[in-house]
């Protein structure tokens, strides 16, 4: 099914008409539901939804629709929705691919996504992009594609796989189903007039698509206006209500996110709630989800939930997660509400409230029911190189771990990276620490692990060392390849024996998520596709996230969500402090610093 269906509404426009007006029989007569009209915000009782070739035919009483043929649906008072759009989401953060991802999130109403695959750029450039946008098309989840916009994210300051330019951008806006340039993160480059950030911001404005934003800084000042003024129109970076009041009011959509580890919309929404701003140009997005997260809690259902359980109309909250994103996106004459000539994606809710989906209808197909998926999806293969993209140099030994001190004293002082619980800002800690026969070891009865950030693309043997304290390691070492957002190997250990053993299994599996301790594997989490994702069904990746969440308490870590904590330790566009593989960044002055001060 994919990006629209293949029934062009020029295509079927006569055949609507026939049905509409008695002449032909209806494919499907869904009746006698409550619809939520997010054209005019009201809720209709007793109406009736008759749909064929995929589109539908009329809203209203469709009883004169009804053949032999026609398969009738009785809501029986249940409440009518348009199907959920997610307006931002990476795929990647949910650790399966685009089918395995269609397969945990239909259930609960999310019938397209516009997704930013950006995460897999970093590995894979446009090849990358591009196959995950085309699996989409072969889904019943209908995939909308963002282009990446930011590959690398912070150019100079680490080593992606690929390098995203104008070039890319420009052909990729042909592709159909592309709607737009992913989240444009380098709001510096913007602000200072970067001629290779305004070539690809070009590129998009010329293909008449939009460009969606990352302003991830006080909107205070003169900033905001000059992004604005670039041409981006949307940011899904507000944490505060007062992001979202100034984004709103200079006409940019916010996007309100709730995701696993980045819970916003507690504070967001209260633009809406309290300051009673028109919520047209607000939209709903999960940006980054987990497969725990889509099993135990939903998606977009979810989202919504929340937004209602801190005090928006019901009504309002669908529109959110529906028509707006529809609108932002300018696919509204298409999707995003239940209308004539409108792709029949919609959603039987048994509580609307609580955003209960009992029935997902996309194009008019009964494609989940009751919390299930009725038929299976595609299995999905991949070229090799997909699966062959963990290239070190050679592989790890102790030594490669050994932090050399600047001068034999019996202290030193460095600088450290200090997390804090679902925060993704870090601050730059200064400490003093015991020198060992030259070198500077890990304390866990400092609550200091050592860090490792490794060039895993090209096998070129680049590295670098740091420490960061807050994740609570009273031993062993974890390993990641999701590492944001240039997803080197990345890895936080006690000793240097374990972190080498975690780095080697990544490298050898093709990548995914790792706990050891003593020499032993306590968990792990194969992502061999680009070293992001598994092919498997989500509820085994869920089971593998599960096993690793334990493990990593059997080190000592009581974070709630560490793995996001973790992934973007290594990410040199969020304050204040990130180590790359290339080194130490000053995010604050975007310029590497010496892991001891005293040598800077």
């Amino acid at each position: 099914m994919g990006c629209f269906s293949e029934n062009l509404l020029s295509d079927v426009s006569q055949r609507l008409i026939d049905v509409a007006m008695g002449r032909e029989y209806a494919d499907l007569v869904v009746r006698k539901a409550r619809l939520v009209n997010v054209h005019s915000a009201e809720i209709l009782p007793n109406i009736d939804v008759a749909v064929a070739e995929g589109r539908i035919a009329l809203v209203g009483d469709a009883c004169h629709t009804i053949g032999p043929e026609t398969i009738v649906i009785d809501a029986d008072g249940m409440t009518m929705v348009p199907g959920f759009l997610d307006g931002h989401i990476h795929v990647e953060s949910s650790m399966v691919n685009v089918t395995g991802f269609a397969q945990a999130v239909l259930p609960h109403g999310t019938t397209a996504i516009f997704m930013d695959p950006h995460e897999i750029a970093n590995v894979l450039g446009l090849e990358g992009i591009r196959l995950m946008h085309e699996e989409g098309k072969d889904l019943p989840l209908r995939v909308f594609t963002t282009m990446p916009a930011c590959v690398p994210a912070a150019p100079g300051f680490e080593d992606a796989g690929a390098v995203i330019g104008p070039a890319e951008v420009k052909e990729a806006m042909s592709w159909d189903g592309v709607v737009g340039l992913g989240e444009m993160m380098n709001f510096p480059g913007v602000l200072a007039n970067d001629r290779a950030i305004h070539a690809i911001i070009k590129e998009t404005l010329a293909a008449g698509k939009v460009v969606t934003g990352h302003y991830a800084v006080p909107t205070k000042g003169p900033g905001l206006q000059a992004y604005i003024a670039a041409g981006i129109t949307s940011c899904h970076e507000s944490v505060h209500k007062d992001d979202v009041l100034q984004k709103v009011r200079s006409g940019m959509f916010a996007m309100l996110r709730e995701g696993s580890a980045w819970h916003d919309v507690k504070e967001t929404i209260r633009a809406i709630t309290e300051h009673r701003i028109d919520s047209s140009f607000c939209i709903l997005c999960s940006d980054d989800t987990h497969p725990d997260t889509l099993l135990q809690r939903g998606h977009l259902n979810h989202v919504v939930m929340r937004a209602i359980q801190e005090g928006v109309n019901p009504i309002r909250a669908i529109q959110m997660a529906t028509i707006n994103t529809a609108r932002y996106f300018k696919v509204d004459h298409e999707l995003g509400s239940i209308a004539p000539g409108k792709y029949a994606d919609m959603l039987l809710l048994s509580d609307l409230a609580r955003v209960k989906v009992e029935q997902v209808f996309i194009a008019g197909i009964p494609v989940a029911k009751e919390g299930k998926l009725l038929f299976e999806l595609p299995v999905r293969s991949y070229p090799e190189f997909v699966r062959n993209s963990v290239r070190l140099a050679k592989p790890l030994v102790e030594a490669d771990f050994q932090v050399k001190a600047p001068a034999y004293k019996e202290n030193v002082t460095i600088r450290a990276m200090k997390i804090e619980e679902a925060q993704v800002g870090t601050k730059e800690l200064l400490l003093s620490v015991p020198v060992t026969n030259g070198f500077v070891r890990a304390d866990p009865t400092r609550d200091l692990a050592k860090v490792a950030v490794f060039e895993r693309h090209s096998g070129s043997g680049g590295g670098s060392l740091g420490f960061v304290s807050g994740f609570g390691f009273t031993a062993g070492a974890v390993a990641s390849t999701v590492a944001h957002d240039s997803h080197n190997l990345l890895i936080v250990g006690t000793n240097d024996a374990d972190m080498a053993l975690a780095g080697n299994i990544l490298a050898d599996v093709g990548g995914g998520m790792v706990a050891v301790s003593a020499g032993e594997v306590l968990a792990l989490v194969e992502l061999p596709v680009a070293g992001l994702m598994s092919d498997r069904p989500v509820e085994e990746v869920a089971d593998a996230v599960s096993s690793l969440t334990k493990a990593w308490k059997t080190l000592g870590c009581k974070l709630v969500s560490p793995f996001m904590t973790m992934a973007l330790l290594s990410l040199p566009v969020i304050p204040d402090l990130r180590l790359t593989n290339r080194g130490l960044v000053d995010v604050n002055a975007f310029a590497f610093v010496g892991l001891f001060p005293e040598e800077s």
